[in-house]
């Protein structure tokens, strides 16, 4: 199933409860950024290593894979709404992260963009 396919699942979701009103991209947004912090609420605390296995524990999976169900819908609902092409828009981003982070100057770092453009 495209991401089309779940955008059309996610509008019908919505206008069978007449929610299509409330779904601004302005509250969408915070919708969105609502779900984030959720995601993120499963990993507070934990260090690196819980984190790497948070998929181990059956009861802390299921809420990181329904949170993640959360912010990829209120995603999908947002592109939708501004009738952005997500496949196209992440084509186009890896694109300029291409020439942002060339491989050869970006391989096993976690330097920002402008420090590869100076040569360090």
């Amino acid at each position: 199933m495209g991401i089309s396919s779940l955008q059309a699942i996610l509008s019908a979701f919505a206008e069978e409860r007449d929610w299509a009103q409330f779904h601004t991209p302005k509250n969408l947004v915070m919708a969105l950024s609502g779900e984030v912090g959720e995601l993120a609420a499963e990993f507070q605390w934990l260090t690196s290593e819980q984190a790497a296995q948070v998929m181990e524990d059956p009861e802390r999976a299921e809420a990181v894979r329904q949170e993640l169900a959360d912010v990829f819908s209120y995603l999908l609902r947002l592109a939708d709404v501004l009738d952005v092409d997500l496949e196209e828009a992440l084509r186009a981003k890896v694109a300029i992260n291409e020439t942002r982070y060339p491989a050869d100057r970006a391989r096993g770092n976690a330097l920002k963009y402008t420090a590869h453009q100076r040569g360090t």
